[in-house]
């Protein structure tokens, strides 16, 4: 097997002298990934996680990626201030598939197992799902930092997500992990897997976290939720763009973990323009890198209008236009999301903010309409 570094990046790895122990074994671990498919597509934070899942791959083991097709039906908990909503079937399972779609962009296909939890979770009778609950205490679940900050507030904590992190350790069982990979966030549910496995007499997995990348706004996780990311199926213009943006204070990390770290520029505009080209080639090449880079020089260094702006074509039927949800249709986000940036300034007709969320169809037709820095639209009334 090739050699590696499973420790590069790596914030835990529990227990102390279990991980040369695995390596000792003499055949290939199986490394379980778990992924939500709550959203369908794959942001640079998670991309650091799949890069050092690949490492693994490349190092001869076996991954496997479990897609959470049935506990996204309860929703992870981690991180989360209230209950998530529950998505219709037929969307998880859309998001499920691009998501794994997205991920063999980075894992190599033919060596990934993939795995929908469904298959063993959905055949748990209810006396075994009892029997899987007896296996940690409520005040084990309450020691959560999540369950315990909203317990302390008397916010409500439904029962099904206190299953989840049983129900996710039960995949370690089904599978026969190993290892378990995730990002910080994940450590309780990953040793939660250490703990149910052992209760069903496997050996139990060894447990290994990473960094959580900072959002664009460089003090949270970056997380489609919050809209602080970015998709590494973004256009090469946002990807550069959007990594232009970051604080100074996100460079060093995301030079690390986004970049291979080492030397870089010292002035931290250079230095962000070289971390710019470097992601947006990577995931576009050297073609959509030069074409990020001179769309970023013309639209947000020289305040000009792009050569290359798409046109969207719109009914005339005199009706007044509503431009949130023009937007949101567009470029997506939400028309909440398009109000707050017509309030803020952040919505421009031919360069002139706009004041009001409906407008003429005279004022839009044959306009350039600009949302936020680096997206334009001429429309045109049929």
């Amino acid at each position: 097997m090739k050699s590696f570094t499973p420790t590069r990046h790596a914030v835990h790895v529990l227990p102390a002298g279990e991980l040369e122990r695995k390596l000792k074994l003499g055949r290939p671990l199986r490394v379980k990934l778990g992924v939500d498919p709550t959203s369908p597509d794959v942001h640079l934070g998670f991309a650091v996680v799949l890069d050092r899942l690949r490492e693994w791959q490349d190092a001869g083991h076996t991954v496997v990626l479990i897609v959470g097709d049935y506990t996204a039906r309860i929703g992870d908990p981690s991180g989360r201030s209230s209950e998530r909503p529950v998505l219709p079937d037929e969307e998880l399972d859309a998001n499920a598939q691009r998501f794994a779609d997205q991920a063999f962009r980075v894992l190599d296909r033919a060596k990934t197992e993939v795995r929908f939890n469904g298959e063993w979770l959905a055949k748990l009778s209810f006396a075994e799902v009892v029997r899987l609950t007896r296996m940690l205490t409520v005040s084990r679940l309450l020691e959560r930092d999540d369950f315990a900050k909203r317990f302390a507030a008397q916010e409500p904590i439904t029962l099904s997500e206190l299953l989840y992190p049983p129900m996710q350790a039960y995949d370690s069982v089904a599978i026969d992990a190993d290892v378990e990979i995730g990002g910080t966030d994940q450590l309780y549910n990953l040793l939660t897997g250490r703990d149910v496995m052992e209760r069903y007499g496997k050996e139990a997995q060894l447990v290994v976290t990473y960094p959580l990348l900072v959002g664009l706004d460089g003090a949270e996780k970056m997380s489609k939720s919050r809209g602080n990311y970015i998709g590494i199926e973004e256009p090469p213009e946002e990807i550069f763009g959007k990594t232009m943006s970051i604080p100074d204070t996100a460079l060093e990390q995301w030079w690390e973990l986004l970049a291979g770290g080492g030397e870089h520029p010292e002035d931290p505009m250079e230095w962000k323009l070289e971390l710019a080209r470097r992601i947006t080639a990577r995931w576009h090449g050297e073609d959509g890198e030069r074409a990020g880079e001179a769309h970023f020089t013309q639209v947000v260094r020289r305040h000009e209008t792009p050569d290359d702006v798409p046109e969207l074509q719109l009914p005339a039927d005199g009706k007044p236009v509503h431009l949130p949800a023009v937007l949101k249709e567009q470029f997506g986000q939400t028309t909440s999301h398009w109000r707050r940036q017509i309030d803020q300034g952040g919505v421009k007709v031919n360069g002139a903010p706009v004041a009001s969320y409906d407008l003429e169809p005279a004022a839009l037709d044959g306009s350039v309409v600009q949302a936020g820095r680096r997206q334009f639209v001429r429309v045109h009334l049929v």
